[in-house]
């Protein structure tokens, strides 16, 4: 079958559009994925959202001056419609010789355009490089088990079999690797990650967890869906009182993409990690 984002810029060549171009946005659809995982949109079982972090940004101003500025986009987990990196690269560029009044004038154009896209309303910050400079960078909450002994022999398809638990131990905890990879399903790019399992439920054995993440190493699928499993994939072994899952992506052609997914309504940290 055909990947939606086949018909996307992905992978393809473009010409790169400086003037303001809103028709360069690509939305794809969720349902499909959320089908292959047995989901609706009606029976999501997280919260979540999508966040985009911008730092090739820039425009205009009335005199010709230009602005560079970084944006934080924030995709609701639940919109119809993920939009595709590369139509966002291109979008973004597309604002390079585009004039604006103001932060606030730009703001609302690039509100108005991805909330479009995504079929949702999203939110969107833009900040100063002062701004983010001053926040530095932060780590991860939780225990790294990257440290762990652990012999590691799939790569090629998520093995939700390599979890295990002990469902006799109740046990509240936070869990993170930064070992998790993919690959973009379109162009077989390699997609770097670290990711946080934060819950509380029956105790999981963190080294088939770490196990289970390299099983990722090869997978071709969108940072979001590879979330998604991950976070169904603990929810059907650990059964949970409560359960998040945190990914946090490098950076490529200027973006990363963190997507989270709980059980429970949380405020999104998006502190920037060392390899971000």
């Amino acid at each position: 079958m055909q990947h939606p984002a086949e018909l996307s810029p992905l992978g393809k060549s473009s010409a790169y559009i400086a003037t303001y171009s809103p028709e360069q946005l690509f939305p794809i659809p969720r349902a499909p994925k959320w089908a292959e995982l047995g989901l609706t949109a009606e029976t999501l079982p997280y919260q979540g959202v999508d966040i985009w972090n911008c730092y090739e940004l820039s425009w205009l101003l009335p005199s010709g001056k230009p602005v560079v500025a970084i944006g934080e986009f924030r995709i609701p987990a639940d919109s119809p419609n993920i939009i595709e990196s590369k139509s966002f690269k291109l979008y973004l560029n597309s604002l390079n010789q585009s004039v604006f009044d103001s932060y606030e004038a730009l703001l609302g154009v690039m509100t108005k355009d991805l909330s479009a896209a995504a079929g949702k309303p999203i939110e969107v910050r833009l900040r100063t490089l002062d701004d983010v400079a001053a926040e530095g960078v932060t780590s991860l909450q939780g225990r790294c088990i990257d440290g762990l002994d652990v012999i590691i022999e799939h790569y090629d398809l998520p093995q939700a079999e390599l979890l295990r638990c002990d469902a006799s131990r109740q046990v509240e905890e936070c869990l993170h690797s930064h070992l998790l990879r993919s690959n973009c399903p379109v162009t077989g790019q390699p997609d770097w990650g670290s990711v946080v399992v934060d819950y509380r439920g029956a105790a999981l054995d963190p080294t088939s967890l770490l196990a289970y993440l390299v099983s990722f190493r090869q997978h071709a699928d969108f940072h979001e869906q590879c979330v998604e499993r991950i976070f169904l994939d603990l929810q059907r072994l650990l059964k949970p009182e409560r359960l998040s899952v945190y990914a946090r992506y490098l950076r490529r052609g200027g973006l990363d993409i963190n997507p989270y997914r709980s059980t429970e309504a949380v405020v999104v940290d998006n502190g920037r990690l060392v390899r971000q």
